[in-house]
């Protein structure tokens, strides 16, 4: 019998003011306590959270009710992947050892209900973005993240916040162009035999048949939630 898998991206949880947050997480822990009963595994793939940084004995005020939902979900039975985005990557290991999630700092292959899954956040897959590729292992550098946690937790998550902001902006003016590369890397990763590449990171949901494969962005939950499910075929479906 096919498992049930789901499918998230990009919510973003502590981006907006506190109204449209509390309405965000409402919505987000009761899809989480949906899918203790209807799924097998959920993937989320990258930014969960606006910004994110893990302190050795703190960790961000304000998402209680998610982490709470995360770890009764596992509890449940239900596996649970963790893509780390371009906004959330300063993990270290509260996830994993504190929740029971199993995380990953880059896309990773799967094979669901024997179809070829490429599975990532998309950011740095597209050819020509150098800078941010730079960028991005610079600030995943273990080293640079310890001297970061140095930092006054207070002082390190407003930075963050500020930091985020302005990768999102960033990210916005090349919206155009990172579609079309994304399209030219998934077509790439069929063209090797995967049936079904899931990428986020844009906040545009698209479904693109190539081939005998399918493109998939999931979108995001800041204009309109939703999530994919893959039983015998994907589908996205809104909330």
């Amino acid at each position: 019998m096919n498992k049930t898998y789901f499918f998230i991206s990009d919510v973003h949880l502590g981006l907006q003011n506190k109204q449209i947050e509390a309405a965000k997480e409402r919505k987000l822990v009761e899809f989480l306590n949906y899918s203790k009963s209807n799924c097998d595994e959920l993937f989320i793939v990258g930014d969960l959270f606006d910004y994110w940084f893990e302190y050795r004995y703190v960790y961000q005020k304000g998402f209680f009710r998610t982490l709470t939902a995360l770890q009764d979900l596992v509890e449940s039975g239900c596996k649970v992947h963790f893509f780390i985005g371009n906004h959330d990557f300063f993990h270290f290991d509260f996830f994993e050892k504190e929740l029971g999630l199993i995380v990953y700092d880059s896309p990773k292959d799967f094979l669901l209900n024997d179809k070829k899954f490429f599975i990532g956040h998309g950011d740095g897959l597209v050819a020509n973005d150098v800078g941010y590729n730079i960028l991005k292992k610079i600030l995943r550098n273990k080293f640079i993240q310890w001297l970061y946690s140095l930092i006054h937790p207070d002082l390190g998550v407003w930075i963050a916040s500020k930091t985020s902001k302005k990768s999102r902006e960033y990210t916005a003016k090349k919206n155009y162009h990172e579609f079309d590369g994304l399209i030219d890397a998934a077509k790439a990763f069929i063209d090797e035999g995967y049936d079904f590449v899931v990428f986020g990171h844009l906040h545009q949901k698209q479904f693109y048949q190539y081939k005998n494969g399918f493109y998939i962005n999931l979108g995001s939950w800041i204009d309109n939630p939703c999530y994919g499910k893959f039983t015998d075929k994907f589908e996205i479906i809104e909330l």
